[in-house]
């Protein structure tokens, strides 16, 4: 039945007063003082490591791991949990070579360092695009997802369900960064307890089906059940090899994709950037722990979910009105399953996924327009009062138009590939852009603005290439999304290198932007945390081969 039982809402309500409560206290306590730009943007000095590390996963973890990812795990299994895996030892690189360049050099925004190391155009065509792709892609996607499991959770019409999302993040996003980074906090410790619940159901369903009664053989059963599931490599000619290409994942589009998430995106870096460096990297690093975790309590419940499906038991559930599966039925099938209170609690973990991704996606929008666009090309002496009103109106529109798209994304079985794969439209050209720009002085302007230029085309060239090939009578097989990233990303390279050497040395650019080697010296517990979770990753990778 899709509704809550008093119990269910009395928890929920529990939670929700929590989270605004705490967010208006820190927020009352900087009232006193006028709030400028760096405090609403950045939370400058106000972030502990621990909060940041939270700030970091809240922000990443939405509805479109709680629904997308589950629903991969459904069809495909464990391979998709390499997005959390590599995120894990790509954290650590981040950590380590990205974040005190941008610390050193006071970096606040991506297009301002773009803007500092190469020029205005090349920030100002990267802004647009990251705004183009953070409010039709990602806060849509997010919205979207999170209204169709509350919508399957409790019953409340879609339409209302991105209402109240937006709503409740709203109110988040406009106390600032300090508001988002300590309520995120709450929200972190919320899913995953409540994600943990989702898991224990469906180990205890398992363990029903297959007549054993500990969570740890339910967890061998699974396995065992769903042998095909438990792979982390996907070989050729497997039926979701153009979403997880075999060893792609390894070397090459994989990295890329990470890279470019952890360190060369507003949407992430931003926690960081307003901590000094010991801090940031202290909750860098524990956010790679956390996302150690991040499969078991999302991609776990889907396979489980296959196996019942397998033996029947979710074979209705998991289908629509024409009879078609869905995958990313798996997580909301699950939840309705719970019993009274703890389906509350499920309730506000996925309710708190959803709104700290809103918040901090949208803090991030915010951010761009108003300090790369607004201030640089329509108001540069609007003062600190004004830039902090502008970007609030940013966040309220910006959820004015995902609201208003959400629904045209009904017709996607798995929304997280939707998402992975048009975002990387765009992430071989930036993330090249960003290599070069940090590590090689000699990268021009002119170098960057080709690749601004030309990575979409080259895209969305490769994206549809059986087709164009098919124009000329040649046969071609479609190239998996991850091959296309490694790909674009390749020539990209070669492009900036052909066009940095070949252009006249009045044009080279990079003096404002110091890197050196100091830079990026680490403490010894850095190390030893580090080590820790390579171990992990290894022995993970070594079992699920």
């Amino acid at each position: 039945m899709n509704h809550l039982a008093t119990a269910d809402y009395i928890v929920f309500l529990v939670y929700f007063i929590v989270v605004v409560g705490y967010g208006y206290w820190v927020y009352q306590r900087k009232r006193s003082a006028q709030m400028n730009t760096t405090d609403f943007f950045l939370a400058e000095g106000s972030l502990t490591w621990w909060a940041i590390g939270a700030s970091l996963i809240a922000s990443n973890i939405s509805a479109e791991h709680f629904i997308g990812m589950a629903g991969s795990g459904f069809a495909m299994g464990l391979a998709i949990s390499s997005y959390e895996w590599f995120a894990a030892a790509v954290l650590i690189i981040v950590a380590v070579f990205f974040i005190p360049i941008y610390l050193r050099n006071h970096i606040y925004t991506m297009p301002q360092f773009l803007a500092q190391r190469y020029s205005d155009t090349v920030s100002t065509i990267l802004a647009i695009f990251w705004l183009v792709v953070y409010v039709l892609v990602n806060l849509t996607s997010i919205l979207y997802l999170g209204a169709i499991a509350i919508e399957s959770l409790v019953g409340i019409s879609f339409t209302a369900c991105t209402i109240g999302l937006a709503v409740f993040a709203i109110f988040i996003t406009l106390g600032g960064m300090k508001v988002i980074g300590y309520t995120d906090v709450i929200q972190v410790i919320v899913l995953i307890f409540g994600g943990l619940v989702i898991t224990y159901l469906a180990l205890e369903l398992v363990g029903k089906e297959t007549g054993t009664t500990s969570i740890w053989g339910s967890l061998v059963s699974l396995r065992t059940q769903a042998d095909s599931h438990f792979h982390m490599f996907l070989p050729k000619g497997h039926p979701y090899y153009d979403a997880l290409p075999g060893m792609a994942l390894v070397t090459g589009g994989m990295w890329l994709n990470n890279l470019y998430y952890w360190g060369c995106n507003q949407y992430i870096v931003q926690r960081a950037l307003g901590a000094d460096l010991k801090t940031a990297r202290s909750g860098i690093l524990f956010a790679a722990l956390l996302k150690l975790m991040i499969p078991l309590i999302v991609v776990i419940p889907g396979i489980a979910a296959f196996v019942l499906f397998q033996t029947g038991s979710f074979r209705e559930a998991m289908t629509d009105a024409s009879g078609v599966l869905k995958p990313d039925h798996a997580y909301p099938v699950l939840m309705n399953l719970l019993p009274i209170g703890m389906k509350g609690l499920a309730f506000a973990a996925l309710t708190a996924a959803i709104v700290a991704s809103l918040a901090g996606k949208c803090n991030s929008i915010s951010t761009i327009f108003t300090l790369d666009l607004y201030k640089k090309y329509v108001d540069k002496n609007a003062s600190e009062q004004k830039l902090v009103n502008v970007g609030r109106w940013a966040v309220i529109v910006s959820f004015i138009i995902a609201i208003a798209l959400a629904p045209m994304l009904r017709s996607l079985d798995q929304v997280y590939q939707y998402i992975q794969e048009y975002t990387n439209f765009i992430t071989p050209g930036i993330f090249a852009i960003f290599l070069l720009g940090f590590f090689w002085k000699r990268a021009t302007n002119r170098a960057a603005l080709t690749v601004a230029i030309l990575t979409l085309p080259f895209s969305t060239l490769l994206k549809f290439w059986s087709e164009f090939m098919n124009l000329f009578g040649v046969q071609a097989e479609s190239i998996p999304f991850l091959h296309r990233t490694t790909w674009v990303f390749c020539i990209d390279i070669v492009l900036m290198v052909l066009v940095s050497l070949t252009d006249p040395a009045s044009h080279r650019t990079g003096d404002e932007i110091i890197v050196d080697r100091s830079m990026f010296r680490v403490t010894p517990s850095f190390v030893i945390g580090s080590v820790g979770i390579f171990g992990i990753l290894a022995v993970l990778y070594t079992v699920f081969w």
